[in-house]
């Protein structure tokens, strides 16, 4: 018969043995089979970026920024975000469409805690829905894990379906709603909230590499395997919303 537990101890949790805290991010540049990140910089990329993002308003419409009504505008907000050493942004360079295509950004970078948020996703038309797209996200959360982080996190509006809907589909578990988190452009924003941990990214990578391998793709660039099926069976908790 198993001895009975000590109930005058109280649960702190499992121990986290031999890990040490990883280094923040220090803007190293991400390289794989369709796209090529490199930190943002307003003269660089501000005018490519803010010319592809011209005509799609509805860009912005869960960000707490934008739109932006001019290329100098838009060049002052990258020139000063990119100053803010709290997070560090990425513009994504599509090697099939040879164009920067969107950025996408680490933030609230927490080592001590082993935890790092993936944000500020915004992908133009032409990068949306793409091969680029997917392995833009996957290469930032390679480099997270590898860097020693036990948690990424994924937040978003909760009426933004299509970033929820994201978030399922690269393999990250739905944590909850945070009811009345913030009011963005003076309106509620209720957040909705995405996680994936490193016990998670083994198989989650090895989703990727199958998702991402040049056969698993026609020669019109359509899927033949869904990434959504290949990281289904690893996500510990799905969005309802998307159940509906």
């Amino acid at each position: 018969m198993p001895p009975l537990p000590d109930l005058s101890l109280p649960d702190l949790g499992p121990p986290v043995a031999d890990w040490v805290a990883p280094s923040a991010p220090k803007g190293e540049i991400l390289s794989g089979q369709y796209c090529r990140l490199v930190p943002l910089q307003a003269e660089d990329h501000a005018a490519l970026l803010f010319n592809t993002y011209q005509g799609h308003s509805v860009l912005w419409h869960y960000m707490p920024y934008g739109p932006f009504s001019s290329a100098a505008q838009y060049h002052r907000w990258v020139r000063q975000t990119v100053e803010n050493k709290a997070h560090l942004f990425y513009a994504i360079y599509d090697l099939d469409m040879n164009m920067f295509g969107g950025v996408a950004s680490y933030l609230r970078i927490n080592p001590e805690a082993g935890s790092i948020e993936i944000g500020h996703i915004n992908f133009a038309p032409q990068l949306q829905r793409s091969r680029a797209a997917t392995e833009a996200i996957y290469l930032m959360m390679r480099w997270a894990f590898s860097a020693g982080y036990r948690r990424l996190e994924w937040k978003c509006n909760a009426c933004n379906i299509a970033s929820r809907r994201a978030a399922q589909r690269l393999g990250l578990s739905f944590e909850g709603i945070f009811r009345q988190a913030s009011v963005v452009k003076g309106r509620n924003r209720d957040t909705a909230w995405f996680a994936a941990i490193d016990a998670e990214w083994s198989a989650l990578e090895q989703a990727f590499s199958v998702w991402l391998a040049p056969r698993n793709f026609a020669p019109d660039r359509t899927q033949k395997e869904r990434l959504s099926d290949l990281t289904r069976l690893v996500r510990v908790s799905g969005d309802p919303a998307l159940q509906r």
